[in-house]
């Protein structure tokens, strides 16, 4: 019997065809057949939201190949990804090639390994219709959202815009981090700090002046600080109390795909999109050599903590081979998977745990190899004995003051030996105190008052975004790499460094948001639709009910929003320029059109002047001293060239720096990298130079 396996990606379907041998014909549907069509609503809302999907335009060709295939085979498994989006895509893929949905002909595969494949293959099921639904459910949602909300936007703001049940939601915690930001009044407050001796010894330690016998004492100004050094004349230090015990350290646990993109992004710099590209690529199936085609990890979109026993016993045979039976704790860690979560999948991890990442290195990509590295070590770490620390708490006695001190030491390095989890703020403080003992003398080597001002909260960072969108229940995993994305491809969020920073566009939108649709950008009502089409997915909730619920109330508020705001125009001061149009003298402004940005006369349309919009980098042109211009490649990569082209040729992948070259003068172009190199072009000159590392790390700290 011929049979056909139908999956979503080349890669995914090269490496099932290993493990499923003669018989089978794999074959990929390069991800969704059908969807709702780009340039039309196409929801009949009249007939309960009743969604009219076409074959995706470009797609007609492979379906054609696909309904041939499907003919011509005894029986069709639909294996794409185990969850909504691959359970959608299977429901449209049956109705394509008139299968019967209620046959058992869909296999899921938590891993693609021979032993996850066969598995799934032993194990069809019929199409899960719940999880069709929710998935339609979300898709009508964001389009009913989308097309009735963007055009209000467009009108109201500026061409092009978009409005998002998810984006939108996303760019106002931005926006509403900015706002305590820019309201925060710093607090000035004062420590005063010391440099102790025990005696006996040459080794000082730290101890910070905490308050009196009644307790804490804040410091607020100066004179208050100098009150207390002016008390302290003279005195006499002595350990009054001493606490000594062992802190047991635990790993974290494994990831889930939030956790994944957080510490890829502080970890390793990657954005989320870039963490999902690798992390499907592993899950897919890599060649590796010397084994051919392997999936790597088990499926990246999942938010459980779940791990099979057989993981678990791979993880703990390889710990107690290279490390030994100390660094195994007594039983296997399972970690608790929290309420909300669709316990469908394991937790993200190596498909064979046996597999180091130094093994598989050559075969991989850099990206590849990087997120392997951080799975493995972050699973093994999991099922790794504790960090065990002897700490150490003093209170000195200086008058009637008090002074603490704190330290700890590593006894047992347990998981640390391998991973870390990185924080956002390191808190922890501390090192090793000198061997000290109640009622010891000290002497203080040195002590002064320092001045601190309280600290705004801190902007959000990719990783810090998604976790607040996790904590609150917007969107779901496998959508915040998307809604990144789009908020900044949209400018309604720009990164500075690591931190993300609303526009003035962002702001606005929001602002109208909050005034004309607050349950659009509310997080709670947010989080509750989230809920309710989980709830739709197991079967709770008829998905239609849920579409009218939260139809019938945005269409009343958008109807009002429509007429209170009739003829209303904002505009936004980022628009305008500081070129000035020669036709008539006014400022020109930024406008989009159909094609792009561009700059034009806000006095049309008595004044019609246009131009091309240019972003200049203030860097000269290394060839002829011109201005250095940003470009962009067909395919949207940035570039740079000379402003007089065709004049002059210049054109570089490398950014112009602002650094001019100590041998001939001219502008040094930069290499990016971890350690970036400046570099002059000139023919001749040759000069070129690495960025310091030691610098760079101190600017990072």
């Amino acid at each position: 019997m011929s049979k056909l396996v139908i999956v979503e990606s080349p890669a995914k379907a090269k490496t099932i065809k290993k493990y499923l041998g003669p018989g089978y014909d794999v074959i990929a549907s390069m991800g969704h057949v059908r969807d709702l069509p780009e340039n039309r609503l196409s929801v009949d809302i009249k007939k309960d939201f009743k969604p009219k999907y076409e074959i995706i335009k470009g797609k007609e060709k492979l379906v054609e190949e696909l309904k041939e295939k499907a003919e011509k085979s005894d029986y069709v498994f639909l294996a794409t990804d185990p969850d909504r989006e691959g359970e959608a895509i299977s429901w449209h893929l049956a109705y394509l090639l008139d299968l019967n949905t209620e046959d058992d002909n869909r296999v899921t595969f938590n891993e693609i390994t021979k032993t996850g494949v066969t598995n799934g293959m032993e194990h069809p099921r019929s199409i899960d219709m719940d999880l069709v639904n929710a998935q339609q459910a979300r898709r009508i949602l964001d389009r009913l959202v989308g097309y009735k909300l963007s055009p209000f936007l467009s009108q109201k703001i500026r061409r092009g815009l978009s409005g998002g049940r998810v984006q939108s939601v996303a760019v106002r915690l931005v926006v509403d981090r900015e706002e305590e930001i820019r309201k925060f009044v710093p607090k000035e407050y004062w420590t005063i700090d010391a440099k102790m001796i025990p005696k006996g010894s040459r080794k000082a330690f730290p101890a910070t002046f905490y308050g009196d016998e009644n307790g804490k004492i804040e410091i607020e100004n100066k004179e208050q600080a100098d009150q207390i050094l002016a008390e302290l004349e003279g005195a006499e230090y002595k350990i009054s109390k001493l606490k000594k015990g062992t802190r047991r350290k635990s790993p974290a646990p494994p990831f889930i795909t939030s956790t994944l993109q957080q510490e890829a992004s502080r970890r390793l710099g990657f954005q989320a999109r870039r963490t999902m590209k690798a992390a499907q690529e592993l899950y897919e199936g890599v060649e590796i050599e010397g084994m051919g085609a392997v999936g790597l990890i088990t499926y990246m979109r999942t938010d459980s903590l779940r791990l099979s026993e057989d993981a678990l016993k791979d993880a703990a045979d390889y710990i107690l081979e290279r490390w030994g039976k100390k660094y195994l704790p007594d039983t296997p860690r399972h970690f608790k998977t929290k309420k909300n979560a669709q316990d469908g999948h394991e937790a993200i991890r190596p498909t064979m745990p046996s597999l180091s990442p130094d093994q598989v290195k050559d075969s991989l990509s850099s990206d590849q190899y990087k997120l392997y590295k951080l799975i493995w070590e972050r699973f093994i770490a999991c099922q790794m004995a504790n960090c065990l620390q002897s700490t150490t708490q003093a209170e000195i006695s200086a008058k009637n003051y008090i002074f603490k001190a704190s330290g700890y030491t590593v006894t047992f390095d347990g998981f640390t030996v391998l991973y870390e989890e990185k924080k956002d703020e390191d808190s922890e403080s501390g090192g090793a105190l000198p061997p000290l003992e109640k009622d010891m003398p000290l002497r203080c080597k040195e002590i002064a008052g320092n001045q601190h001002f309280t600290q705004p909260p801190a902007r959000y960072t990719e990783a810090s975004l998604i976790k607040a969108l996790e904590e609150n229940g917007i969107g779901r995993p496998s959508t915040y790499a998307t809604t990144i994305s789009t908020i900044t491809g949209r400018e309604y969020v720009v990164r500075d460094g690591k931190a993300l920073k609303p526009t003035e566009l962002g702001e606005v939108i929001t602002k109208l948001m909050k005034e004309r649709f607050p349950k659009i950008v509310n997080v709670k009502f947010t989080a509750q639709v989230e809920e309710e089409l989980d709830e739709v997915q197991s079967g709770k909730v008829d998905w239609v009910e849920t579409l009218h619920d939260f139809y019938g109330d945005f269409e009343k508020t958008l109807k009002k929003a429509k007429e209170e705001m009739q003829g209303v125009k904002i505009q936004l001061k980022e628009d305008e320029t500081d070129i000035i149009c020669e036709k008539c003298g006014r400022k020109m402004v930024v406008k989009m059109g159909r094609y792009g940005k561009f700059i034009a006369c806000p006095g049309y349309p008595e004044c019609k002047n246009v131009k091309k919009l240019v972003q200049e980098t203030g860097a000269e042109c290394p060839k002829c001293g011109g201005k250095v211009i940003v470009k962009k490649s067909k395919k949207g990569r940035i570039f740079y060239g000379c402003a007089e082209y065709p004049n002059c040729d210049f054109i570089s992948w490398d950014e112009p720096s602002m650094e001019k070259c100590p041998r001939c003068g001219k502008t040094l172009l930069k290499k990016k990298g971890k350690h970036p190199k400046y570099y002059c072009v000139t023919p001749d000159c040759g000069y070129e130079r690495v960025e310091n590392p030691d610098e760079e790390n101190k600017d990072e700290v």
